[in-house]
């Protein structure tokens, strides 16, 4: 639960961050990702190269890089996902963080705890906390 009584610059990573993760190998096919996507719900994956992480496959990736390349379901998610896998430690400030998305143009980041990834922060995340501060002053 979020402690309202924080101001944005005092709250961190691990306070909004979301802690399920799904990850896949990077051989595993577009069309394997969608459905992983659709039955959890979720708008990102990990990428496993050698099983480390090593890159994110978005929803987004499925907008812009598949549909405009008309590139075949059996496609590897390697061709597609985001390289390198772009991280943020989880007792780093979501100022931080939204400083790092905006900089980079990314709307998810990784989120490690000792080079280990355990969650992600999206910038729905971060919305969903400015607007949880303005409601709470």
């Amino acid at each position: 639960m979020v402690d309202l009584t924080k101001s944005l610059a005092e709250t961190l990573v691990k306070d909004i961050m979301n802690n399920s993760l799904i990850s896949a190998d990077s051989a595993t096919t577009v069309f394997q990702i969608a459905n992983l996507m659709a039955k959890g719900g979720i708008g990102a994956i990990i990428v496993k190269k050698d099983n480390i992480p090593a890159g994110m496959i978005t929803d987004r990736d499925f907008a812009i890089k598949i549909t405009t390349q008309k590139l075949p379901l059996d496609t590897p998610i390697d061709k597609v996902a985001s390289y390198p896998l772009t991280t943020i430690n989880l007792n780093e400030t979501i100022l931080v963080a939204a400083s790092m998305m905006s900089s980079k143009k990314l709307r998810k980041l990784a989120v490690v705890e000792n080079e280990k990834v355990i969650g992600i922060i999206t910038s729905t995340d971060l919305v969903n906390q400015l607007a949880l501060a303005k409601d709470n002053p």
